[in-house]
Order: C-alpha cells, then sequence, then structure tokens
C-alpha cells in the first residue's frame, strides 16, 4: 500500500468553467485559512483506497491512521510505502505488528500514486466550490473520498502504474 496525506481548505481554487452565451459565469471565492487532512492508503493491485479524516498531521495521527488501516486488513501483511514526512519517521511512531514500513527517496512525491488520487478529487469535486464552515467542507469531503472508496476500479486506473504491478508481481 501508498500512504500520503492531503491538506482541504476553506481558500477555494477558481477555475475556467462552461456556460452557455451569453451569460458569464460567476465564481464565488473563499480566502479562509480553515483546513481538516486526509490521510490515505492505497493497494494498486486490488484498487483498495482506506482513508481518515483528521484535524491535523503529526505522529499521534499517523499512528492513529496506521493502526485503522491495519484493522481493516488484518488478515493481511502489509507494506506501507510511505514519503519522509516527519511525522512518518517521528521514533513515537511504531508500526503494527502487520505492517512493514518502507519509506521513498527524498523530494520523490511523483513514485507516490496517491498523489494522483488528491489531484483527481481536487479537480474533479473541489474546484469553483464556496463552504459555509469547515463542518460543511468535512462533510463534502467525506462523501468524495467515501465514493472513491467504493470505486475500485476508478481507483486502480488512476493508481495501477505499470511499475508497481511488475515490482509485485515478479515478488511473489
Amino acid at each position: 500500500m501508498f500512504q500520503d496525506e492531503a491538506r482541504f481548505g476553506r481558500i477555494s481554487e477558481c477555475r475556467r468553467c462552461w456556460c452557455r452565451r451569453p451569460v458569464r459565469p460567476l465564481v464565488r471565492k473563499m480566502l479562509v485559512r480553515q483546513y481538516t487532512y486526509v490521510f490515505g492508503a492505497v493497494s494498486p493491485l486490488d484498487g483498495q483506497f482506506d482513508t481518515l479524516l483528521l484535524p491535523q498531521v503529526d505522529t499521534a495521527c499517523m499512528q492513529l491512521f496506521l493502526d485503522e488501516v491495519a484493522r481493516r486488513h488484518a488478515g493481511d501483511n502489509i507494506v506501507m510505502v510511505l514519503d519522509g514526512a516527519g511525522w512518518h519517521t517521528a521514533n513515537d511512531l511504531r508500526a503494527p505488528a502487520n505492517m512493514r514500513l518502507l519509506f521513498l527517496p527524498p523530494y520523490s512525491p511523483e513514485l507516490n500514486p496517491v498523489e494522483h488520487l488528491w489531484d483527481e478529487l481536487r479537480e474533479k469535486h473541489f474546484h469553483n466550490r464556496v463552504f459555509a464552515s469547515l463542518g460543511a467542507l468535512e462533510q463534502h469531503l467525506f462523501e468524495t473520498v467515501r465514493a472513491f472508496e467504493l470505486d475500485s476500479e476508478r481507483i486502480r486506473s488512476i493508481c495501477a502504474w505499470p511499475w508497481i504491478i511488475n515490482a509485485v508481481s515478479n515478488a511473489k
């Protein structure tokens, strides 16, 4: 599984949109600096996507996420591929019994397929949107990542990169 976290906030992103001529589209913009975070782990082989919404990113939240993924996949041995964020390498972080942590090389986010899931989420579900509150943002985020979790074919189409599939297939 590959793991990453993403920040989503009430600062909106205005982008082009379609409308009928001669109407000019109006898009509201929000500049409130309130954020929430999504921790996610994906298995590119089967499209399994596990997420957890948390209020911050730190070692305690990372531990909570790893424990939750280990609980959801209790019968599996998991190799969790992570980037080198400080809370991933903290001395207090303990891998669950059925999990081994493997770190990507420094400064190589392009090797992590979860980054592309975050791009897909932002591109398709969060542009030109204004949220009345942090709770409204969290509700929309929850519904969106839940839909992603249930769509394993979509996840596979985004994350099943040939080098990952070949590496796992050759390891068996």
